[in-house]
């Protein structure tokens, strides 16, 4: 990015300021965050459990964006990027590890991967993911990508009840396979849906789809995190005009 930080100009987030890490304690800070919000709170099995750090090998790869609190100094939500230049290097995307990414390579413009997204457990609100996404939409804007992609996660822990009720209501509105067609490597097992079952979307499944992104076929099981990811991708040029004037989209 230009500048080192971006803030908002609302009087309630300019304590909350994005930044690419450039040094190893900030980086570390954010493999941390991602350790506290994926293993010990939502219970993902991860190697090398004991360094407190959810690290792999994407992420030596990767660059890593990060929302401070600058009253605190806390990195208080990260997410990471991995463009199609290091993805060459990577060996590839981390979603094609999930999914067969059919059209990918016909993309036309340069596709930029987030995955491992989270936000601490205080900072849930609006205003942080807002954060976050203006820091991603200068960057995107800088670089000039054409496409956004990763994966949103819906929890297993009910079995699959809950991804199977979200996937019925993502289908209806959200569903094209115009552009790419992602074919999970390991579907979500078939349930039976109660017929009281209310789907309620995970907040960043929900930011995704104001942003104007699509999902772009079936879920895919990830044992280890035990989780639905559902893969999503958003074209620059279909931004929800709300976030036009962040992204210009063009």
């Amino acid at each position: 990015m230009t500048d080192a930080a971006l803030a908002l100009d609302t009087q309630d987030n300019r304590h909350l300021q994005t930044e690419l890490v450039k040094d190893h304690a900030t980086l570390k800070e954010a493999l941390a965050l991602r350790f506290k919000v994926f293993s010990e709170e939502c219970g993902a099995s991860l190697p090398n459990a004991d360094s407190g750090l959810d690290q792999d090998s994407f992420d030596l790869h990767c660059e890593h964006l990060v929302v401070r609190d600058q009253f605190s100094g806390q990195v208080v939500a990260t997410t990471r990027l991995l463009d199609s230049q290091r993805a060459r290097h990577a060996g590839g995307f981390y979603s094609e590890g999930e999914f067969q990414l059919i059209g990918l390579g016909e993309l036309r413009g340069d596709v930029l991967e987030i995955g491992r997204t989270c936000v601490h457990p205080d900072y849930r609100n609006g205003a942080t993911i807002g954060v976050l996404w203006a820091g991603l939409a200068q960057l995107m804007n800088e670089r000039q990508y054409g496409y956004l992609m990763g994966c949103a996660s819906i929890g297993m822990g009910d079995g699959g009840i809950q991804a199977h009720a979200i996937m019925q209501r993502l289908r209806e509105r959200y569903l094209c396979r115009d552009w790419l067609n992602a074919i999970p490597r390991l579907p979500i097992p078939e349930r039976d849906l109660p017929a009281n079952v209310t789907a309620q979307l995970p907040p960043l499944l929900k930011a995704y789809m104001r942003l104007g992104a699509k999902i772009c076929g079936e879920p895919c099981w990830d044992p280890e995190f035990n989780v639905a990811d559902v893969f999503i991708l958003l074209r620059r040029e279909q931004l929800c005009p709300r976030y036009a004037r962040h992204f210009k989209a063009v």
